[in-house]
């Protein structure tokens, strides 16, 4: 064998060698790269399977020939704990980031879009919308709920767990009505109600139990009337065994907890729901009858500032996403849709707005600046936007939104 044979034989073999070692290596290295594929997605299917579907957040689908919203609400279902409430503020799949949400405490007048950062009176109409704003927390579901929306097939929120205890939490806003010797009034100064009712009972002292068990119940008493969606509160069997927290602006502020509330109005098909709770506490009825009627003014003005403003559709809520502390998010209305007439003066219309909001955040109030209207967040819309539950506008107001 010559020498360069014997190179040629050698460097053979060492190519041989060298091939089936990288093989091996190559084969190892996707074995090994496939396991760890498989550990993660078994991981991450286990973590998917463990939330119960009602839990789940999925987008709405709207159905824009009907009133209803159908698919999953902003409720948001947990096991009440705090540790729970901060795994879905973190694991939130609508607004990963929450970038647009402004906590409470920390919003200013730098948060106001441009064409309205130094307008003190809305920014004040923010405050004052906060201030009255409620996380409504509800640890019962009534038996009545029905099966599908009225005249529908698609599934009414919650029909699987009546009868069952399960906490859910929302939002709402509360206004108050005051009376006296049984004759009431609101924050506008009014003592009659939207349809023309007056505000007055049959009663001449205040019917709180505190009054009823005592020789001398008070001639001046408070409706706090606590304005929600229906699908977060659908009846007295649910009103009673829920709460609304006031004042839940951080986690160390000094909070108002109402409970023993009964159904006020109710709506299945509007989704909207008013509940009451009377009481004859003169510092937290006068307190919150004084940020009502503020909240009236401030409203009134900003409505005549912008009426005529043909490029304003500004739209902000102030909610308890995932159930934390309150929060301010900014947007616009696209669609002011009109369901049916209500009376000779208003309509009953569905919002949809960009305006952003997150599993909590049913039942806060809805405000459109220069637009004379009451509703409140019903959930999330298919492509992208919110919906609001049918709610209450000004024929007057029944304006197109610029392009």
């Amino acid at each position: 064998m010559t020498e360069q044979d014997f190179i040629h034989k050698r460097f053979s073999l060492a190519v041989r060698q060298f091939s089936k070692f990288f093989k091996i290596s190559l084969s190892k290295m996707f074995v090994h790269f496939f396991h760890l594929i498989k550990r993660f997605a078994f991981k991450f299917l286990n973590l998917i399977f463990s939330i119960p579907k009602y839990m789940r957040y999925q987008p709405k689908v709207m159905d824009w020939n009907t009133l209803h919203v159908y698919g999953q609400h902003e409720c948001l279902m947990i096991e009440d704990t705090k540790a729970d409430l901060h795994k879905h503020y973190v694991g939130c799949t609508k607004n990963p980031d929450h970038r647009q949400f402004i906590l409470f405490k920390q919003f200013s007048l730098k948060h106001l879009p441009e064409g309205y950062r130094g307008d003190n009176d809305l920014f004040d109409l923010i405050v004052f919308t906060g201030n009255l704003t409620v996380r409504v927390d509800v640890k019962m579901t009534s038996p009545h709920r029905p099966d599908v929306w009225p005249g529908t097939s698609h599934p009414y929120p919650f029909y699987d767990l009546r009868g069952k205890t399960n906490m859910r939490l929302g939002s709402g806003r509360v206004s108050v009505l005051k009376f006296i010797n049984g004759s009431g009034s609101d924050g506008y100064g009014n003592d009659i109600n939207i349809d023309g009712h007056k505000y007055s009972t049959a009663y001449q002292s205040c019917p709180c139990e505190k009054c009823q068990n005592s020789g001398s119940a008070s001639q001046v008493w408070y409706e706090i009337v606590a304005k929600t969606a229906t699908h977060v509160v659908f009846d007295t069997i649910e009103a009673s065994h829920t709460t609304c927290k006031l004042f839940y602006d951080d986690h160390d502020s000094p909070v108002v907890v109402l409970d023993k509330f009964q159904v006020y109005g109710a709506s299945v098909e509007d989704d909207q729901c008013d509940m009451k709770y009377v009481t004859c506490d003169n510092e937290l009825g006068e307190k919150l009858f004084n940020l009502v009627k503020r909240f009236f003014e401030l409203s009134r003005k900003l409505y005549l500032k912008y009426k005529k403003r043909s490029d304003n559709t500004l739209c902000f809520i102030v909610s308890h996403p995932h159930g934390t502390t309150k929060q301010v998010s900014i947007g616009h209305w696209v669609d002011n849709r009109k369901v049916r007439d209500y009376n000779k003066s208003y309509n009953k219309t569905q919002l949809k707005y960009t305006t952003c909001t997150c599993p909590g955040s049913s039942g806060a109030n809805v405000s459109c600046v220069g637009v004379s209207n009451i509703h409140f967040h019903s959930g999330a819309h298919l492509k992208g936007l919110n919906v609001s539950c049918a709610g209450f506008c000004s024929k007057r107001d029944m304006k197109i939104p610029p392009e």
